[in-house]
């Protein structure tokens, strides 16, 4: 039996953004996603500078964020965003023990040649914080 063609009304409202796009995200989103990191840094023992370096801003617009003062966030703070909550999700898979996956950041780690998480995502780009989620992801058995 060959395949027949179908054809289907075209419905155009507009441009949709699609699920991953980072304008999808109201600022209360992204708002709940700065406080969850802000705990999550303290659990990992960051300092202000170190937590400003992971988001890709200056230590005073994070200092400023925490205080509350925020806006929309860009798509590459939300990348980044996402990216750390998606290790700290990783870890919590992976070690039993919370305390555990916190003390891993700063961990030195042979699959970064001696060195830490921290000390590889501190790079400052975004792929520096990919390379330790896609580490992770691959741990635990990805999806």
């Amino acid at each position: 039996m060959a395949l027949q063609r179908v054809e289907s009304p075209r419905f155009d409202s507009g441009p949709r953004p699609l699920p991953h796009d980072a304008s999808a995200l109201t600022e209360e989103e992204g708002g709940a996603m700065l406080r969850a990191l802000i705990n999550l840094f303290d659990r990992w023992g960051l300092e202000d500078r170190e937590a400003a370096t992971l988001l890709g801003q200056l230590p005073r617009t994070y200092v400023r964020w925490k205080q509350g003062s925020t806006g929309r966030f860009g798509p590459d703070v939300l990348a980044r965003m996402s990216n750390l909550l998606g290790i700290h999700k990783a870890l919590r898979l992976i070690f039993v023990e919370p305390s555990r996956g916190y003390a891993w950041i700063k961990a030195p780690n042979e699959a970064f040649g001696g060195r830490s998480a921290l000390e590889v995502m501190m790079g400052g780009a975004l792929t520096d914080l990919m390379r330790v989620r896609r580490y992770l992801d691959a741990e635990r058995g990805g999806w």
